[in-house]
């Protein structure tokens, strides 16, 4: 009864006034740095124009206060042309931490996929003062920024929530054939001091790394070559499958920015997970 349904959103043709619109709650809030605006198929029914607003709604606030509250929103990207059945990518300047966004089509049409990419930033208010947090979860802004070998596995599948589905959810390198052992290093939401540290082998039976450590650093720029490496859990033997647990075996050194990752000689590691309190 409404003729072909689509992979994508799409609002019938608007015969008044107007244009038609979407909110979105995001999953991880955070800083907003550019969007994907997809009419992947929608070719004579493309919207011609689009913008997007944006909010900050932090615990439960309802959709109707969201829709009818317009002074909420702040525009983050104004009314710009679209191509159909194309990625409209568009680069975003905000620096503030949004929860909500809303797309605005102008005046009508078909919208495939939105895509919406930044840098996570949680709500540290939610914490307090001494709590015990993942500080390299994701969803807590943590974020791998290097490793030595992706060849099976991406690196940031490290960080994800909950343990990995199978193997492909995990880190894995390549088998290392020379000298040497792989790494990942991970930026950690926020500085803080690290008291107790999962390292999850789970779904690798025959590919684990033999061995792990992990070392930490404190920097306020960029990691290089030139950074200064603390060890903070030292060489210490894995189990296939197997959620490890360190707590007496770390080394207190104080706060921490990043951590690094070592394994021996290669293999896979499906989850890390880096607790520990707050910078005061």
């Amino acid at each position: 009864d409404r003729g072909k349904w689509m992979d994508g959103w799409e609002s019938r043709r608007k015969r008044t006034p107007g244009y038609d619109w979407c909110i979105v709650k995001l999953g991880l809030s955070g800083v907003i740095k550019g969007v994907d605006i997809d009419t992947n198929h929608f070719l004579g029914n493309h919207p011609p124009f689009a913008s997007m607003d944006a909010c900050v709604a932090d615990g439960p606030v309802s959709p109707t206060v969201l829709v009818n509250d317009n002074s909420r929103w702040s525009e983050i990207l104004p009314k710009s042309p679209l191509n159909p059945g194309s990625q409209n990518m568009f680069q975003l300047s905000s620096s503030q931490r949004w929860t909500h966004v809303r797309l605005n089509i102008y005046p009508d049409g078909g919208v495939a996929r939105l895509r919406v990419y930044g840098d996570v930033v949680p709500d540290w208010t939610r914490y307090k003062s001494g709590d015990l947090i993942d500080l390299a979860a994701v969803q807590n802004g943590g974020a791998v920024i290097g490793t030595s070998d992706m060849f099976f596995g991406a690196g940031q599948n490290l960080l994800m929530p909950e343990r990995a589905d199978n193997m492909g959810d995990g880190w894995e390198t390549k088998r290392r054939r020379g000298p040497g052992y792989d790494w990942a290093i991970v930026k950690l939401g926020k500085p803080g001091s690290i008291k107790k540290i999962e390292v999850d082998t789970n779904h690798f039976k025959g590919n684990y790394p033999d061995e792990c450590s992990i070392d930490g650093c404190r920097s306020d720029e960029p990691i290089s070559a030139q950074s200064v490496w603390t060890e903070i859990l030292p060489k210490t033997k894995l189990q296939a499958h197997t959620r490890h647990f360190f707590e007496k075996e770390l080394i207190a050194v104080g706060t921490c920015t990043h951590v690094r990752l070592n394994i021996y000689p290669d293999g896979g590691v499906s989850r890390l997970r880096v607790l520990g309190v707050l910078e005061k």
